[in-house]
């Protein structure tokens, strides 16, 4: 497996973006600083993450989210197997 975090990911199983891999080993997200635990989706390049707006849910079932602009740098949460 990479060591480096793709430009774009996404926990939504029916994005394009989405990598069950890399969310299984734990991504970390820093945004403007600050370490954020509820993010939905990011995109370094453009520098925006997505998270939950409360409680609120779409008509299909899934949370409304927010797009934030900022910087954002992604991290693995866990060493690879490698490491171990």
């Amino acid at each position: 497996m990479s060591e480096t975090l793709p430009d774009r990911l996404s926990t939504n199983p029916s994005s394009s973006h989405y990598d069950e891999a890399l969310l299984k080993r734990g991504v970390g997200i820093r945004f403007n600083g600050v370490e954020k635990t509820n993010v939905e989706e990011y995109c370094v390049s453009e520098g925006w993450i997505r998270v939950a707006a409360g409680k609120s849910l779409d008509r299909k079932g899934n949370p409304m989210t927010i797009k934030l602009q900022g910087k954002v740098e992604p991290y693995f949460r866990l060493p690879s197997e490698l490491d171990a």
